[in-house]
């Protein structure tokens, strides 16, 4: 069986090497005409694996609370913060970013409501809400409340007032996010029981439009982007701004792939060349290793386009690292036949060929079977993109040596023979030279690797894992800038969302939570004894918010502060943000009033909307 697998192997690429030139072109050609779908992504989506549980509970937090889909703006006048002139400028450059087609909104220290500049009464909360450029808001009353507000403070502004952060949102993609549900229930299914015939080409289907619509809504993403730079670059002449957010993280961690795979490309190209023509100094030992890489790079690039597999932050390399293994077999061939050459003038070039081949491919096979079990080990790491780049690798690998043991050789077979000129040997002048260190001074390198060894041991036990984001990028770079700007003056970059889940029971019945009786001060307050009358009709009916809602009443409230604070003395925590910050910032509508189920059902029914949206509905 080997023996017959051998002579066909030999009668094709030796004897007919144009033929086997003609059939890898093809193969090439097909994977050049699919290298057009090699794409890049540093979405979610390739970061994890397929119906991880984690990001589906993640998703359905998300589509409950609100998206991540948002920039962030900061934003460092050179004038004082609420002087006339920045805020102007403040509401110049909001009003260009909404021209942005996908922008849903824009918030600003301009537009956020403000209750104590000058404080307001119930009553007048519900008709009016003030906000910066009102006419009636106390600037300097404002600049207080922005400065010391729980909800305001390190988060839309930083505690010396120089600088503010701009929000812009974007709108929510439900043709993206149905298509994600669509698939992952799918998916769900298929691990769950056998999908039918139809629902395996649904799944086929879904997928490819899902992979399709995500490509250009990553185009899309970055031409926003292009778009907000393009706006703040007109604004820098007034502020020192940054951005930062999610969708510009991602954008650029892809334009920073592409620049790697480019240097990385470059890099190694001059390598290639600079190290062959240093140690064999012919011409036809720099072009066929050349031409054997930049085949083995273009096939996989061409396969991952093919099956439609994008390549991550972590998986980007794979190419260097594949054309530097693909050289090294290419430097064992090359060696192997100038000795063979040089040992025995008299044989013809295909004998050389030949000998070269039987001296070199089971060497050759083991080292690249070694690298591909290296690489294959990380297939069970359980990390989606450590997982991709064990497989890249592993297929790469084979690719590489399937093309060096085919297309170099029968590139070879074409070529005249030529005389080897072993006088210039690099590569022996330096393994001699070792050979004669080692031999003149045995123990003394015996005695330094021994002393590196203890030292790498006790390296090795001070290891640490670092994961601190930023720290990814480089100092120059604006992610880094932005977001060390953030940590330092607006309570940090990596959020953290605590999600308390109620309890299963409450959610069965209608009774769990009922309106506690307190006791009003309603003599205290009019204002307040005439909301009640107009409300207790209504709270007969359907018992106010605190009826429907777990945590907003008087029990519960406690426990959310007591988890609040808990929280904001950790040492690692930035801003906290949760239902307690948002009652905090109404309590100094009036401080006599006793919080109890009663009140917070009729202070829940008398907030204007924008109220209950910016205070309440990212907490319940």
């Amino acid at each position: 069986m080997t023996f017959s697998l051998s002579n066909a192997y030999y009668r094709l690429v030796l004897d007919k090497p144009r033929t086997t030139l003609l059939l890898l072109a093809m193969l090439v050609c097909f994977f050049a005409w699919h290298s057009s779908n090699f794409r890049l992504d540093a979405s979610s989506d390739s970061l994890t694996l397929e119906n991880d549980q984690a990001l589906k509970y993640y998703q359905a937090i998300e589509a409950r609370y609100g998206s991540d889909d948002f920039l962030v703006i900061t934003y460092t006048p050179i004038d004082d913060l609420f002087s006339d002139r920045v805020k102007t400028d403040i509401r110049e450059l909001s009003d260009e970013l909404m021209t942005i087609q996908r922008v849903e909104s824009v918030v600003t220290i301009l537009d956020v409501p403000l209750i104590d500049s000058p404080p307001v009464t119930l009553s007048e909360l519900q008709d009016k809400v003030l906000t910066l450029e009102s006419p009636d808001t106390d600037q300097m009353l404002a600049r207080q409340e922005l400065l010391t507000s729980p909800l305001y403070k390190n988060l839309l502004i930083s505690s010396d007032g120089k600088m503010t952060a701009i929000q812009v949102n974007f709108k929510r993609d439900k043709i993206y996010h149905q298509l994600l549900e669509q698939r992952s229930h799918l998916r769900e299914k298929q691990l769950e029981d056998n999908l039918t015939a139809s629902e395996k080409e649904e799944l086929k289907v879904v997928s490819k439009q899902f992979e399709r619509y995500m490509t250009n809504l990553q185009k899309q993403e970055h031409n926003d982007i292009l778009q907000v730079r393009q706006i703040m670059a007109q604004h820098r002449e007034q502020a020192k701004l940054f951005l930062g957010g999610i969708p510009m993280i991602t954008s650029d961690s892809i334009d920073f792939i592409n620049h790697d795979l480019m240097t990385f490309g470059i890099g190694v190209l001059i390598f290639v060349v600079v190290l062959l023509t240093i140690i064999f100094n012919q011409l036809r030992w720099i072009i066929l290793p050349m031409i054997t890489c930049g085949v083995a790079g273009l096939v996989m690039i061409g396969f991952l386009g093919w099956i439609n597999w994008p390549v991550t932050v972590v998986s980007s390399n794979f190419i260097s690292l594949m054309l530097i293994i693909t050289l090294s077999l290419m430097v064992h061939l090359i060696v192997s036949y100038r000795e063979l050459q040089a040992q025995d003038s008299s044989s013809t070039h295909l004998m050389l060929i030949r000998q070269m081949i039987v001296s070199k491919i089971q060497p050759s096979f083991y080292t690249a079977i070694t690298s591909i079990v290296a690489f294959a080990s990380l297939i069970i790491s359980g990390i989606r993109p450590i997982i991709d780049f064990g497989w890249m690798m592993t297929i790469g690998i084979s690719m590489s040596f399937v093309l060096a043991f085919t297309l170099f050789p029968a590139m070879l077979a074409l070529l005249p023979a030529t005389n080897t000129n072993l006088k210039y040997d690099i590569t022996g002048i330096i393994t001699r030279f070792f050979a004669r260190l080692i031999q003149r001074f045995d123990i003394a390198i015996l005695l330094i690797f021994m002393l590196l060894a203890i030292i790498s041991i006790v390296g090795i036990s001070r290891l640490s894992v670092e994961n601190r984001f930023i720290d990814y990028y480089k100092e120059s770079t604006e992610i880094y800038q932005g977001m060390t700007l953030i940590d330092k003056k607006l309570g940090g970059t990596t959020p953290l969302d605590v999600i308390i889940d109620a309890p299963a029971d409450f959610f069965q019945s209608d009774e769990d939570i009922s309106p506690q009786s307190g006791e009003t001060n309603l003599e205290a307050d009019e204002e307040f004894d005439s909301m009640f009358e107009e409300f207790e009709l209504e709270m007969d009916e359907n018992g106010g918010i605190t009826s429907t809602s777990y945590w907003l009443n008087s029990t519960m409230l406690p426990e959310i502060n007591s988890i609040h604070d808990y929280l904001v003395s950790l040492p690692e925590s930035g801003k906290v943000l949760s239902i307690a910050s948002s009652m905090r910032m109404l309590s100094s509508l009036d401080d006599s009033m006793v919080v109890d189920d009663l009140f917070l059902s009729i202070l829940y029914k008398r907030l204007p909307d924008n109220i209950k949206v910016s205070l309440f509905s990212p907490y319940k």
